[in-house]
């Protein structure tokens, strides 16, 4: 199989052509079979100029299909025979006797037999070729790379991977990105068919756990020599993105084997044109089917930039003298004219003449050269993971055949198989394969799932990087296809090696900065999801962790802190005695009660005085014990609420000051009707008196009291608490029940003080040296006002404050009428005595 490229250098893996040699070896000592690997590029007419075969005949053939060089080609003019305008030059490489080419399987290359299968690898779109043809000839395949595109059904039945399942590998990439929480990530890939296939089938599994890609970028690639230029131009340009334009700290390469020493060049991209491409450290995510190899150029080339970098590789283990085959592994006589000559002339920079050895040759070879003296830069000779796969591969095919054999040896014994059938008749019959299970020589169980991939899982590996470009990769994780959905990988963070730039702490990997607690993030327009801006929590909402989607509120007994990451609860306040606020108007409620029992003592002590007769002394006593209850009452309203405190407070208020109005409209309306009365023939003699006044005070009094016993008896007040009207406190407050009737109570009253205020102000000049009714006047008008003031200052208000200013309310309101009625009667009685006598009364 030719296989021409000319974008891209095409390399070989590590040692699996090593692998293949050493598996075929022990091959050959299971027992019923012999059978040597077919490896080698066969030539049909005169289409290659170079041309290497390895073949040793045996009972069976394993054929293995891979690329093996890199072709610079001119531009096909037609105007000569192609194959002579085709190749212009080629390149081997180190890894090239990895794995090694065989034609087209009808073109039988010479050969006098088919082979029994087909490995192939390391790349998708050789799988994909094989597949096409040798499913005509019902030949099985086994590959141990990336997955092909296979679009007819019937092909898959031949076509097996010795290479985990490589969604198993996507999820993996996907529990490492999360559990370092790198959302923000870029992807190379070395198509268009690779890339479009990728968004196609991945990118929905990457943004529904929550992660997006800065960028997607393709890996140019040419057709003919000649555009090489534009080759590295296009490696410039991807490496401008990575390192200048990106933020994003960790890229995916999901390319193969081959891009690996394309990876190589580009920190050095600068060398092939003048251009300043700075070096930034990334966190290099390597996919299995991407193994390491390299270019003859690249044996010396620095490779810390790979260093702290992550892989992912086909578990293995190791096998029992793969590391001796390969020290004792010679160039002999029999390889003269093979891909291992071309191999060993680039690895160890020699040559060998025609007579395969020329003493006097400069830099001549050997072939006794030691393969663990090539640095690893150019030449592993560990067991890598694809090598494992290869090894298993070949056993394999041994014991499946081998089974085949044995039941057509049963079939024999019992007489059912009486026709002679070659071998090669019964090739396609290895459907043995996808049921085989052994233990191979590191002990390891391997067989295939019910898709016909290996069933095995991946390691995750640490590159690090040394001085001296030596390097290591150290195994750091693991991904288990037998662990739980959720918990496929397992990784030891503190044994990864970071690059060098991120001084050994992880690296971040996000569009932006985190958002803390306290704020929530918003989308920025025209950005993918993982852009965004950090918005501060509203008042009563908080984030407690980072990078929160959206505050909640906390619950009505707490409240966010300064920070809004932290619920506290809210304390519990109520106007207490013991507050200073309260203290005061508890003081000043005691003064005024003392100060009414003092007048009412003087007004009983002076009963007989004119001044204390001429204004029905009676309601003047009523209306001072009114005023000294109106002041004890206003003490109910400090204190935790309870519910007889609730009960009583606003039924006392209502019926003490309706009788304290009352009163004082008793008054007024006997002072109207006393001069009224004095009037030639006028019948209001009759209506003056005592019992005029004790009747508005009863009937006023009565119709309050009723309305307050209906208030108790269908929805009487009771303790309650407000959450809402401060933001870092629980005000336990009085719940009025049934505002209807609270606000009846309240319009009662208001209905008594504007009667009494509309009488007093008519009968405030009647000619009387004891008329009352001016100083009622004036008392009302202070009275309404402190009420008119006092709804817009509770309606403002919160908390506890609410509640001293309904209690300075009451107590503004009663010391009001009680000094604008009774100071001036006490200055008479006190201090103006001689005021006090009939003939003052009588003078006017």
């Amino acid at each position: 199989m030719k296989h021409f490229q000319s974008d891209k250098f095409q390399t070989q893996e590590r040692s699996v052509w090593n692998m293949v040699l050493f598996a075929a070896t022990i091959f050959m000592f299971l027992p019923n079979i012999k059978c040597y690997i077919l490896l080698g590029k066969c030539s049909v007419g005169n289409r290659l100029f170079i041309r290497h075969k390895q073949y040793n005949s045996e009972d069976l053939v394993i054929g293995g299909i891979t690329s093996q060089i890199y072709m610079f080609s001119n531009t096909m003019t037609f105007t000569k025979n192609p194959s002579k305008e085709t190749v212009d030059d080629f390149l081997y490489f180190f890894k090239n006797w990895n794995y090694l080419n065989i034609e087209l399987l009808n073109y039988k290359c010479d050969f006098k037999d088919n082979v029994v299968t087909v490995l192939a690898g390391s790349n998708a779109f050789i799988g994909q070729f094989m597949s096409n043809i040798l499913s005509v000839y019902k030949i099985p395949q086994l590959t141990y790379g990336s997955a092909p595109v296979i679009d007819d059904s019937t092909q898959v039945v031949f076509l097996h991977w010795a290479f985990p399942n490589e969604d198993l590998q996507v999820k993996g990439i996907i529990q490492l990105l999360l559990h370092f929480q790198w959302i923000w990530i870029g992807l190379i890939v070395q198509s268009a068919e690779k890339r479009d296939r990728f968004l196609q089938n991945r990118l929905a599994t990457f943004s529904q756990k929550g992660l997006c890609f800065d960028f997607v970028e393709e890996l140019p690639k040419v057709s003919v020599s000649n555009e090489i230029v534009d080759m590295f131009t296009g490696y410039i340009k991807v490496y401008n993105v990575v390192t200048m334009r990106s933020s994003a700290n960790v890229v995916i390469i999901y390319c193969e084997n081959q891009e690996t020493a394309v990876l190589r060049k580009l920190p050095y991209l600068s060398e092939f044109e003048d251009t300043a491409v700075k070096r930034k450290d990334k966190i290099w995510i390597i996919p299995a089917q991407m193994e390491f190899s390299s270019l003859p150029f690249q044996r010396y080339r620095a490779m810390d930039f790979m260093h702290g970098s992550l892989s992912f590789q086909v578990s293995s283990k190791d096998i029992f003298g793969f590391k001796r085959f390969l020290q004792m592994r010679k160039l002999t006589s029999g390889d003269e004219d093979s891909l291992i000559r071309a191999f060993w002339e680039s690895a160890f920079e020699c040559s060998f003449s025609n007579a395969m050895l020329e003493e006097d040759a400069e830099n001549g070879c050997t072939g006794e050269e030691q393969l663990e003296t090539l640095p690893k830069s150019a030449f592993e000779t560990v067991m890598t993971g694809q090598s494992y796969s290869v090894y298993n591969a070949v056993h394999a095919v041994a014991h499946a055949l081998q089974a085949m054999l044995s039941s057509k040896n049963k079939l024999k014994a019992r007489g059912k198989d009486s026709e002679h059938k070659t071998l090669n008749q019964y090739v396609w019959q290895v459907r043995h394969l996808r049921t085989v299970s052994f233990n191979n020589s590191a002990g390891e169980n391997i067989f295939f799932d019910q898709n016909g991939e290996i069933a095995t899982g991946f390691d995750v590996s640490n590159w690090v990087i040394f001085p001296n470009q030596s390097f290591d990769r150290v195994k750091v994780g693991k991904v288990d296809p037998f662990a739980p959905p959720n918990n496929l990988l397992s990784i030891s963070a503190q044994d990864i090696i970071w690059p060098t730039t991120f001084n050994q702490a992880q690296p971040f990997s996000v569009c932006n900065n985190h958002c803390i607690s306290g704020y929530s993030r918003i989308k920025r327009e025209g950005k993918p999801f993982c852009c965004y801006d950090c918005l501060q929590c509203p008042e009563g909402g908080i984030s407690n962790k980072t990078d929160a989607d959206y505050c909640f509120q906390c619950s009505e007994a707490q409240y966010p802190n300064k920070a809004r990451n932290l619920c506290i609860p809210k304390h519990i306040i109520f106007l207490s005695s013991e507050h200073p606020l309260g203290l005061t108007l508890t003081t000043i409620a005691l003064f005024f009660s003392v100060t009414s029992a003092l007048v009412l003592q003087i007004f009983i002590n002076h009963q007989d005085t004119p001044i204390v007769k001429a204004n029905n002394r009676n309601l003047t006593y009523i209306l001072l014990i009114a005023f000294l209850l109106s002041f004890l009452c206003s003490l109910l309203f400090i204190g935790q609420p309870e519910q007889v405190k609730c009960l009583m407070q606003q039924t006392a208020f209502g019926i003490i000051f309706c009788v304290a109005v009352s009163c004082i409209l008793g008054k007024t309306t006997i002072v109207v009707l006393a001069f009224m009365a004095t009037k030639a023939g006028s019948k209001m003699r009759k209506w003056v008196g005592k019992r005029l006044g004790n009747l508005i005070v009863l009937s006023c009094s009565l119709a309050q009291f009723t309305i307050c016993v209906v208030w108790l008896a269908i929805s009487p007040p009771f303790p309650d608490s407000d959450m809402h009207s401060m933001a870092e406190e629980i005000v336990l407050q009085r719940n009025e029940g049934s505002t209807t009737m609270f606000y009846a109570v309240l319009g009662f009253i208001g209905f008594l003080t504007t009667i009494s205020f509309t009488v007093a102000f008519f009968a405030r000049k009647l000619p009387d040296s004891f008329n009352e009714a001016k100083f009622i006047t004036f008392s009302m008008l202070v009275f309404c006002s402190v009420w008119v003031l006092f709804v817009p200052t509770y309606l403002s208000t919160k908390g506890k404050y609410m509640v001293a200013v309904e209690i300075f309310s009451i107590l503004a309101s009663a010391a009001g009428l009680l000094g604008c009625i009774f100071f001036p009667k006490c200055y008479i009685i006190v201090l103006r005595p001689d005021l006090n006598r009939k003939e003052q009364l009588i003078k006017k």
